[in-house]
């Protein structure tokens, strides 16, 4: 068993954190790796990077989709995001690029893919819903990523689509934001339905749970299997694997 500590700072940490205008991310140090040793300027969170491999992999990618941008820093945002204004205007930028700390990918925990055809945007990479890049958006739940922004979801996102962004949530929540065609801001909604811990929702063999925050002296003991993520606005999502019934 392990004990986590159901506090405030907490909150604003693990693979289900939601970042956009209205919630900032906080204080995040995530354990970052290169994407390979031929993008050695690209990071992403450990755990992230290893999945997107095994995506890539399995559709046997090679080098026919590259990484673009992964983890960035408040002050690399801050210069993409100033940058763009000055290229592209104000309008544009404000579509597709997030503002400083409202950045995924100040997490680690985004990825910008392109395919590897031609002359590379930085800021709407080309990766379209047929060939290669379709095959990775086939499988890409299956290791815990969804795309992010959806044209039908931009008034809740606030970002316009992206079809070139994916985020890791881990699985199965990107099997459930995937399958019901939630965006992640609907997904933490529909959540909190199931308050732990007499009201999980069960799928795949997992059990998911929501904690809301009550105060900062709360903890809990799971599984050391288990993980808990806190979700960036109020509480906590418990997921923890059970035995099939």
């Amino acid at each position: 068993m392990k004990k986590f500590e159901l506090t405030k700072e907490n909150i604003g940490k693990g693979y289900l954190i939601l970042i956009n205008p209205d919630y900032l991310l906080q204080k995040n140090q995530p354990v970052l790796v290169p994407f390979d040793d031929e993008f050695k300027e690209i990071e992403l969170e450990k755990c992230a990077n290893e999945k997107l491999h095994l995506a890539l992999s399995e559709i046997e990618a090679g080098k026919r989709i590259v990484p673009v941008s992964g983890y960035r820093s408040l002050e690399e945002q801050i210069d993409i995001y100033d940058t763009s204004v000055k290229e592209n205007g104000e309008e544009f930028t404000k579509k597709f690029v997030a503002l400083p700390n409202a950045s995924e990918h100040q997490t680690g925990l985004a990825i910008d893919l392109a395919l590897n055809e031609g002359e590379i945007d930085f800021i709407c990479p080309s990766f379209p819903y047929h060939g290669i890049c379709q095959e990775f958006r086939s499988v890409a739940p299956n290791y815990g990523f969804i795309e992010r922004y959806q044209e039908e979801k931009k008034e809740i996102t606030k970002i316009s689509k992206e079809e070139w962004h994916f985020r890791y949530v881990g699985f199965p929540h990107s099997k459930i934001i995937t399958d019901h065609d939630f965006c992640l801001e609907e997904y933490l909604n529909y959540l909190k339905d199931f308050i732990y811990p007499s009201n999980p929702l069960k799928i795949d063999g997992y059990e998911i749970f929501y904690l809301p925050y009550q105060n900062e002296e709360d903890s809990i003991e799971v599984e050391n299997d288990s993980i808990i993520s806190g979700n960036n606005v109020d509480g906590f999502i418990l997921t923890r694997r059970v035995e099939n019934e």
